[in-house]
């Protein structure tokens, strides 16, 4: 009898904690980095992950890496439409939809991590989120990323480097800058590049030093060119959530989701400036020339940039013009 009654209160106990377990709210976050290899986008969502279930509010987050739930660009609409719960996203990649998104990669616009802290508290990001939350999402936790170019051609410094290459630009503003001196586009997401110029699809590519270490493209070029300090290249990718999954959960949960993301945010604004540093790193113990572009070239291409990305987005987004405006304004 005993023995009997042991066991049942085992079972009742498990099936307490089945109950307990089904009653969770989980989350899906999805992204296109490789998980668990230290990319930092990566971590930032992991630790926003234990810290929901650390926070014991009925929240589960399940991470998903590596494309494997969406695919890189499907990522903007799924997470519209509440189909996808949270994302780590270049913003950008969504500019087909909400063209004000490309002032979120706009050659120039930011000049170092401290300057993108400053615009992250500015009303040219409060433009910004305005138009993510009226597209169906909302920001869990900032992030900029700075940049540099690669290539299996020829260093690329001064404008006239670029002439007659292949290249991946990662938005449209970058696109009409670089064909303007002389390149050739294709566009694809960054989880592509070391294929396309495996294969000899790509001759170059900007993006992330974090995408420059995790994708390995040491491996498929001769040169880079890193943000040093002069940093042409930086791109805001930040945690969102669903607005409708959003409106769903508890107070207490939106909290918890709030709190995690200030970690998460916090977390990455101390690795930001590492990160370049770790890329050069790589390229350099594997052999690949690294370079920078002076004060000289930076102008040269602020200069062609004034003439294409910023004219054209100024023309033909809805506010265009004060959204750069404002972002100009951030000393």
């Amino acid at each position: 009898m005993q023995r009997n009654h042991l066991v049942t209160a085992a079972a009742l106990g498990l099936a307490i904690a089945a109950s307990h377990a089904s009653a969770n709210t989980v989350l899906r976050a999805s992204h296109q980095f490789p998980g668990g290899q230290g990319d930092v986008r990566d971590e930032m969502v992991q630790m926003m992950a234990e810290e929901v279930a650390n926070a014991d509010v009925g929240l589960e987050i399940e991470v998903y890496p590596g494309q494997s739930l969406f695919k890189a660009r499907e990522q903007w609409g799924a997470l519209a439409r509440g189909r996808l719960d949270i994302t780590s996203l270049p913003l950008d990649y969504a500019s087909g939809r909400h063209p004000e998104f490309s002032a979120t990669l706009m050659p120039g616009l930011v000049r170092n991590h401290e300057h993108a802290q400053r615009l992250n508290d500015s009303e040219y990001m409060d433009m910004i989120k305005d138009v993510i939350q009226e597209g169906g999402a909302r920001v869990l936790a900032d992030a900029w990323l700075s940049g540099g170019f690669a290539s299996s051609e020829r260093c690329i410094t001064s404008p006239d480097t670029v002439d007659g290459q292949v290249f991946r630009a990662a938005g449209p503003a970058f696109e009409e800058m670089l064909e303007a001196a002389g390149a050739s586009i294709a566009s694809m997401p960054s989880s592509e590049i070391y294929t396309a110029m495996q294969t000899g699809v790509l001759d170059a590519a900007n993006t992330s030093s974090m995408s420059f270490v995790s994708y390995r493209l040491h491996e498929q070029v001769d040169c880079l060119t890193q943000p040093g300090d002069f940093a042409l290249w930086f791109m805001y990718e930040p945690i969102l959530i669903s607005e409708q999954v959003w409106q769903g959960l508890s107070d207490e949960q939106q909290a918890a989701l709030m709190d995690a993301g200030d970690k998460a945010e916090a977390f990455f604004a101390e690795e930001a400036a590492a990160i370049d540093q770790q890329m050069v790193d790589v390229y350099e113990e594997n052999g690949v020339e690294v370079v920078s572009m002076s004060e000289e070239d930076y102008n040269a291409w602020l200069e062609i940039a004034r003439e294409t990305s910023y004219k054209n987005f100024a023309e033909n987004v809805p506010n265009g013009q004060a959204i750069i405006d404002a972002a100009l304004a951030v000393e």
